[in-house]
């Protein structure tokens, strides 16, 4: 169970998972965000989006002005709706650091950390820096997608 002063997940956040996932958002320098699911991959974690959401939510007060929270958004650049003013703290502090919106959406063609791929506004890869090359074995007969069981 939980202090109600918080202290547990002080505690937790000095070591761990959460502990990883802010070090990570640290590194993302004013001007730029990274997704959930980026954070989630930068720390080993490749399915781990919820998690850094998690890890975020819980950011003990302490910490909230030495960790960028706000420089971490949703799947094509959205702010992720939750209770309170959160969304609008997060849209006015990105927009101090010069960050762009699109219909409501932070631009991530121009402020991403990591190129964004090119359905969400990026430039498609060379094609020989294409992730998997023809004749690979990742693309071989014996490679099956989620939906082959």
């Amino acid at each position: 169970m939980g202090n109600a002063d918080g202290s547990d997940v002080a505690g937790r956040a000095a070591d761990g998972f959460f502990a990883h996932v802010y070090a990570a958002v640290r590194a993302i320098p004013p001007g730029r965000v990274a997704t959930y699911g980026e954070v989630a991959r930068a720390v080993g974690v490749s399915r781990g989006a919820r998690a850094v959401g998690w890890a975020l939510r819980a950011l003990p007060a302490p910490l909230d002005r030495t960790v960028p929270w706000h420089r971490v958004v949703g799947h094509g650049g959205r702010i992720s709706p939750r209770a309170g003013l959160g969304p609008e703290i997060q849209r006015r502090r990105l927009r101090a650091e010069g960050v762009a919106f699109r219909a409501g959406r932070v631009d991530l063609a121009r402020h991403a950390l990591v190129e964004p791929p090119p359905d969400m506004g990026g430039r498609a890869a060379p094609a020989d820096r294409s992730p998997v090359k023809r004749g690979s074995r990742a693309a071989g007969p014996g490679a099956r997608g989620r939906g082959g069981r």
